[in-house]
């Protein structure tokens, strides 16, 4: 693993927040369903909260808790309901849609 280019002293970047997911058996409807996995690599062994993703019209047939991911606004997707993510840790959900959804990390706050 390569560390992401840090600034010196910061503790985090965007890059310690990597975003995986692929598709899983659809809906009895029919409809494709997909997991996530949003997991924190900090190499510096920190937690990361305020964790917003570019998701587009992120919508899903398939209720997804609020406190795990909520679209905030077009493009902006919070995870975990802002809280922190710990070092090592991996939050994960399933959506559905008839398409998957680009999702990329668009901000973190570091502690």
């Amino acid at each position: 693993m390569v560390e992401p280019n840090r600034i010196w002293g910061e503790k985090c970047t965007k890059a310690d927040i990597v975003v995986n997911q692929g598709p899983t058996a659809a809906l009895p409807s029919g409809i494709p369903t997909y997991t996530v996995e949003i997991m924190n690599v900090c190499v510096t062994g920190c937690d990361i909260s305020g964790i917003h993703l570019h998701c587009g019209w992120f919508s899903s047939a398939h209720l997804i808790s609020p406190k795990v991911f909520k679209r905030l606004g077009y493009n902006d997707c919070l995870v975990n309901d802002g809280k922190p993510l710990v070092n090592g840790g991996t939050i994960s959900f399933q959506y559905a849609n008839t398409f998957p959804y680009k999702l990329a990390v668009a901000s973190v706050v570091c502690p």
